[in-house]
């Protein structure tokens, strides 16, 4: 059950999983985005919900008072994986040292992750890659923060976590060295918040989403690795329809 739960992102203590393991979904051809909510009933929030993710973030609205944003990442993650769907970073068990604070309620970090190219878009822009830090709070609710990349100089901690990569799928490995999250996510923590989903089957709503305005960069051989690990394909999911969601800039 583990790498099943490592593979839809659907780790939280009250989301509801499925029940097989076998149901096999993808980003092409016949198991691609599009075909998601076919592949199992568990699955019809992909093509049934009402509020999914990613999406095109515009015509945002202000918001009119001051909500900054408490990000305390202080630990080093415990180890890498690549699970079939995309690289996953997993935290140390039970340890509540790194969290964000949402609307004055701790959501601590359990992974993340990354896709390529981005899923979310700002104002119809798609980076090159999206990093999904995925939290729960006590009740298992959850909020995932974003974070872009653009092409530049390289990132320090992203060449770290690829050497640590096994070349399995589905191979855990303890870091060799620590990894600062810290350097993952940008000074400038001005963001846009909207209700959205889990962007992987089964796409469940409910989450809170904040993305962060401000970029990061890797270098041109950085994101190669990254690719590589997906034989060069593309794990993101098509922008999906706002359906009068607002979204909160701050």
């Amino acid at each position: 059950m583990r790498n099943f739960l490592l593979g839809c992102f659907a780790f939280a203590l009250n989301l509801p999983v499925m029940a097989s393991e076998s149901i096999h979904w993808g980003y092409d051809e016949q198991i691609s985005p599009e075909h998601w909510g076919h592949l199992s009933d568990q699955f019809k929030s992909c093509d049934t919900g009402k509020n999914q993710t990613p999406i095109n973030i515009q015509n945002t609205y202000k918001s009119q008072a001051i909500h900054q944003l408490n990000i305390q990442y202080k630990t080093s993650p415990n180890d890498i994986i690549f699970n079939g769907h995309t690289v996953q970073i997993n935290t140390k068990t039970n340890d509540h040292h790194d969290y964000i604070v949402i609307d004055h309620d701790q959501f601590f970090l359990k992974q993340f992750h990354f896709h390529t190219p981005s899923e979310n878009q700002i104002y119809g822009k798609q980076y090159p890659l999206e990093l999904h830090f995925v939290h729960a709070n006590k009740k298992g609710e959850l909020a995932v923060l974003a974070v872009m990349f653009n092409l530049g100089k390289p990132n320090s901690e992203l060449s770290k976590l690829w050497k640590d990569l096994s070349p399995e799928e589905n191979k855990e490995k303890t870091f060799s060295q620590r990894i600062n999250i810290e350097k993952l996510i940008p000074r400038n923590h001005g963001y846009y918040r909207f209700s959205g989903s889990l962007t992987t089957p089964p796409c469940t709503e409910g989450i809170v989403w904040i993305v962060l305005k401000q970029p990061l960069t890797l270098s041109p051989q950085q994101l190669t690795t990254f690719k590589s690990r997906l034989l060069h394909q593309h794990n993101q999911r098509p922008i999906q329809p706002l359906n009068g969601r607002i979204i909160i800039e701050d």
